[in-house]
């Protein structure tokens, strides 16, 4: 077994990236605090061909030193946009016909293992603040909520660890691996 060069990953170009078909997830980042949180999206959503990026509330934006440390140039692949009022952003995306979910912890909640997504149709994630989550007036105007399944003692994950776990789920699921 022998490691792989760089040269052997075959990864694309940013035109490559940028013309390549996407997988049908947009990223919501709402009051993220964590520059290095928002960089490890921006590289997770890179590394599955994630169609947009949403930043709101206080979530910084790109172009920040902070944020390329971790994201490691997926600020110039993956499209985003910043909208300062994220009920804004839901709205207009279920008025596009996609489906807004949040990930959180509430009632009803759909388990992450037990959720399936509808073929065909773009799905919106929404991560909240590394203290608060997602905003209840948010969670309202969501089409549902999906929650990763946790057993240990601790019942709270990092944003960018809830969103490489859930980008990978759906990506499995999306595209059948």
């Amino acid at each position: 077994m022998r490691k792989l060069e760089n040269s052997e990953l075959n990864r694309k170009s940013i035109e490559d990236f940028k013309t390549a078909s996407k997988t049908p997830i947009l990223i919501i980042l709402d009051d993220v605090r964590s520059l290095h949180n928002i960089g490890s999206v921006f590289r997770t959503s890179d590394a599955f061909l994630i169609e947009k990026i949403y930043l709101c509330g206080i979530t910084a934006i790109p172009p920040n030193k902070e944020i390329h440390k971790t994201a490691l140039g997926a600020t110039e692949t993956v499209q985003w946009e910043y909208n300062k009022n994220i009920l804004e952003v839901i709205e207009n995306l279920k008025n596009d016909t996609v489906s807004v979910f949040a990930i959180e912890q509430v009632e009803n909640a759909q388990m992450l293992n037990e959720f399936t997504p509808v073929p065909e149709k773009k799905i919106a994630l929404i991560f909240g603040n590394e203290v608060y989550g997602v905003s209840q007036e948010a969670i309202a105007l969501c089409d549902g909520t999906i929650e990763i399944p946790q057993l240990g003692t601790k019942h709270s994950l990092n944003i960018s660890v809830s969103a490489g776990i859930v980008i990978w789920d759906l990506f499995k699921k999306i595209k059948n691996i």
